[in-house]
């Protein structure tokens, strides 16, 4: 089995909009026609749903795992089960379903961090909870916790093709984040548990 098979699978199983998917199923409105208009757990939050936006989490994670494992089960190499994980992680930040408008990927990564290694993907969350917890900016967190996962993944050991795909996502994530980190600088960033006002992004 090679990449021509990996990365499609990958790449499909990551488009999937759980953020989407899990508002109709609940009868929310779109996530995209709120908040900061991201598919994604938090700003599913925002529709004041917690059921929601946790199944929306846990899925959007679920997805880079998935494709990773699927892709050890059919024979893949260290490289191809790495492929499929980075595939999944950019189809949920281009996926072909949304119009290639997708979220910024934090847990799908997570998810990704978690085939590569479960205790590099607890140590991530550790770090990203420990920064919310502290100033109240999940993109802060999201951030730290993303620039963190190469040096944690390097000191836990991984291998070579693992090191490049946990930073090839680290790259993509603080890009994704780049409006975050201006209104960061600015002092103009949203908190956690903090009303945003209508239109005003994350």
């Amino acid at each position: 089995m090679n990449a021509l098979i990996f990365l499609p699978l990958g790449y499909l199983l990551g488009s999937l909009p759980f953020a989407v998917i899990t508002s109709k199923a609940f009868g929310l409105a779109d996530p995209r026609t709120f908040g900061s208009g991201n598919p994604g757990a938090t700003n599913v939050l925002r529709s004041g749903n917690k059921a929601a936006a946790l199944i929306t989490l846990i899925g959007d994670a679920l997805k880079g795992w998935v494709a990773m494992w699927l892709a050890g089960k059919l024979g893949a190499d260290a490289s191809g089960v790495a492929l499929a994980g980075i595939a999944a992680f950019l189809g949920h930040v281009f996926p072909v379903f949304l119009k290639f408008k997708g979220g910024k990927g934090v847990a799908t990564a997570l998810g990704v961090l978690a085939g590569f290694s479960g205790v590099l993907a607890l140590a991530c969350a550790g770090v990203w909870l420990l920064v919310a917890l502290l100033t109240r900016y999940s993109s802060l967190a999201a951030l730290l916790a993303s620039a963190a996962s190469p040096a944690l993944a390097a000191w836990l050991g991984l291998d070579e093709v693992a090191l490049f795909a946990i930073s090839a996502m680290t790259i993509v994530l603080i890009l994704r984040h780049r409006d975050n980190i201006k209104r960061l600088l600015a002092g103009t960033e949203g908190r956690i548990g903090k009303k945003k006002s209508q239109g005003e992004k994350s």
